[in-house]
């Protein structure tokens, strides 16, 4: 689930892979706006730009959806990845929208184009959550393979890998300041990390 930044609108995906659908939904009313058909398989992921203008679905149908949330209407859709997309997520200045896959890999589109600008491949596992920092630039991914790994979206390089859980980490997020990192995981904790220099 995803709120609008306005918080006027609440973007929802369907689990069920027979269904394939966002649902649009206004949390003042908790009134149905819309549905967004679509995709072939289950969506596991949404995140609006940071304008509002565009929604972002990712499913288990392999593909990553743009919609327009005022009208409804289908954008583009951005394929690539060859498994389920299991986190989408949007650059603060909205320029970059970064996919995580069970594929392994996290792929960096232009969402204005629909243009795919690099794959980052390195994990060993699923990626399940992809988070950026609030200046741009960190790109935080969680992997089943129990670790988080931190990139430099710019470059596409591989920053740094924090190890600790002992499950899959299926979701990640950043502090509004950017110094710590959040992580969730099958081993039922939640770590926090020290992103400053000298930081653990």
């Amino acid at each position: 689930m995803a709120f609008s930044p306005d918080g006027r609108l609440l973007a929802s995906g369907i689990g069920s892979s027979s269904d394939g659908t966002v649902r649009l939904w206004d949390p003042a009313s908790r009134e149905h706006r819309r549905t967004l058909p679509g995709h072939m398989g289950a969506v596991n992921g949404v995140a609006f730009s940071p304008d509002g203008r565009l929604l972002a679905s990712g499913s288990k149908d392999g593909t990553v959806r743009l919609w327009d949330p005022a009208s409804g209407e289908h954008r583009r859709t951005l394929a690539g990845h060859a498994g389920t997309v299991n986190g989408v997520a949007f650059s603060p200045d909205g320029r970059l929208l970064a996919s995580g896959s069970y594929d392994g890999t996290v792929r960096l589109w232009y969402p204005a184009s629909g243009e795919h600008r690099r794959t980052l491949a390195g994990h060993a596992g699923t990626v399940r959550g992809v988070a950026f920092s609030p200046d741009g630039r960190l790109l935080a991914s969680g992997s089943s393979r129990k670790t988080v790994w931190l990139w430099d979206p710019a470059s596409g390089e591989h920053r740094r890998t924090l190890a600790g859980h002992a499950g899959t980490v299926n979701g990640v997020a950043f502090s509004p300041d950017g110094r710590l990192l959040a992580s969730g995981s099958d081993d039922k904790t939640v770590r926090l990390w020290d992103l400053t220099p000298g930081g653990r």
